[in-house]
């Protein structure tokens, strides 16, 4: 594909990603082979950390006394480019690559479900491209790389955020993995994480029942009245639970203490505050009809996503003059094992999310859409969400793997090491370089997007999810 933009600082931003690829792609396989969970990314992070140092970048480690998050800079003066990368895996979806069938590595073990091995690799070889792109050509700018730990209902860069680790950033950059290369349309739900336990009293369940308060009663009471207020809510939003704690495996022995896990989700912040409420009040009931206690402990938060106009555009322009990965028909055969493996609903689905036809036997996609394709609904949260509310940002998606794979999947994990994610990785930085090379260059892009996103904030006061009170719950993936 072609377009009218100016590719000439971009392309040589991109030559210097071509020259670093394969040893981001090697840092992609590391983490691959190492998936933690949510705030426990120990080794990944040092991995990036070892990566950082190794490219020369000044490094700040604990940032918002988030023990996994580090930012790494490089330049001097003029504008300050964020982008921002994540390293953390999944539960329970550990699986050997390259096989077309559920086979987990380690019983029960973790899994890179969403893609987040690369996602951190191609959001620092953007960095690193960037960094030697200032140096070579005398440009004042500050380019970062953000290690964002626990996106996966961590919420780690809304906790950056309070901390004002994007205080005196000009624009924010990054990308994910996904069966299609594009700039959708900026929508995701804002979310909050809140765990209730209940505490009762504990009895003998045949001996003496009656004296006995169910602490697991009240979180079955409560996962009812959720169930009933869902037809009651608006189209958009979404409650999801986990039982982090059932009281104990001993049937006769009533529960004394109990915990479930809500995850709420709206469009925008407001719906989603007015739904917390009720289901804080639903929880309550459940204890009065138990009577037992309950607490509320919020986890995490994320804000719903801004989008940003005019970086759009401009990243839309580099991905066009990039075209597509480049697939080859080896990575066609490979993606087309997988496919067979997924329902025709699933590979539909994936065609539907951005308003496309769906084409029969295509396994892998290699074009760029439409800009501002997709929909409002089949959508998740994100924290850079939060992030967006305080700088103007902008991400792209880049096809990685078969068309049709869902998100949170083996059939993803199953990928992760293949050549096609190799080259939707390197399309990823090469997009993101690109913006930042255009922004460095031309002043007017850089005013239009800070313009475009004052604009917005004038009609739209912002408050964090994440509130002063609110802990980074560091220990939310021990559970």
């Amino acid at each position: 594909m072609s377009s009218s933009k100016d590719a000439s600082n971009s392309k040589e931003v991109w030559r210097r990603i071509d020259d670093k690829a394969p040893e981001y792609f090697a840092l992609s396989d590391r983490i691959w082979h190492m998936p933690e969970l949510n705030y426990q990314e120990v080794r990944s992070a040092a991995e990036h950390r070892a990566m950082l140092e190794r490219e020369g970048f000044r490094i700040t480690e604990n940032v918002a006394g988030l023990p996994t998050a580090l930012i790494g800079e490089a330049g001097e003066d003029g504008p300050v480019i964020a982008i921002m990368g994540e390293y953390d895996a999944l539960p329970g979806l550990s699986q050997e690559a390259g096989v077309t069938a559920a086979s987990p590595v380690e019983k029960g073990g973790n899994g890179h479900g969403c893609g987040h091995n690369m996602l951190g690799a191609a959001s620092l070889l953007a960095a690193a491209a960037v960094k030697d792109y200032l140096a070579a050509n005398g440009l004042k700018g500050r380019v970062r790389y953000y290690g964002c730990p626990a996106e996966e209902g961590g919420s780690a860069k809304g906790f950056m955020v309070r901390a004002g680790a994007f205080d005196d950033v000009d624009i924010a950059l990054c990308w994910h993995p996904a069966s299609f290369s594009g700039v959708s349309r900026p929508f995701s739900l804002a979310c909050v994480e809140v765990e209730f336990t209940f505490t009762g009293r504990a009895s003998h369940a045949a001996a003496a029942p009656h004296l006995g308060r169910s602490a697991l009663d009240a979180v079955e009471l409560m996962h009812i009245g959720v169930n009933y207020m869902r037809e009651h809510m608006p189209s958009t939003a979404r409650v999801h639970y986990a039982v982090i704690n059932a009281g104990g495996i001993a049937p006769n022995v009533v529960q004394a203490t109990a915990t479930t896990r809500q995850l709420i989700r709206a469009a925008t912040l407001s719906e989603m505050w007015d739904l917390v409420a009720r289901v804080k009040k639903i929880a309550e009931g459940a204890a009065l009809m138990t009577e037992t206690q309950v607490a509320a402990r919020q986890l995490s938060g994320d804000a719903n996503l801004v989008g940003n106009r005019p970086l759009e555009e401009a990243m839309h322009a580099n991905l066009q003059a990039l075209g597509g990965p480049g697939f080859d028909a080896a990575d066609h055969a490979f993606a087309a094992g997988f496919q067979k493996t997924l329902s025709a609903e699933d590979i539909a689905a994936s065609y539907a999310r951005l308003g496309l036809a769906p084409r029969q036997g295509e396994a892998l996609n290699d074009e760029i859409y439409p800009l501002g394709a997709g929909s409002d609904t089949s959508v998740g949260s994100t924290d850079v969400g939060t992030v967006s509310w305080v700088v103007p940002t902008v991400q792209c998606r880049t096809a990685c793997y078969a068309v049709g794979t869902p998100g949170h999947s083996w059939q993803l994990v199953a990928q992760g090491l293949a050549p096609a994610a190799h080259k939707g990785l390197a399309l990823a930085a090469k997009a993101m370089a690109g913006v930042a090379a255009d922004v460095l260059n031309d002043p007017a892009l850089l005013a239009a997007a800070k313009d475009a996103f004052a604009a917005f904030r004038a009609q739209n006061p912002f408050a964090n999810p994440i509130t002063d009170d609110v802990e980074p719950p560091l220990d939310m993936a021990a559970h």
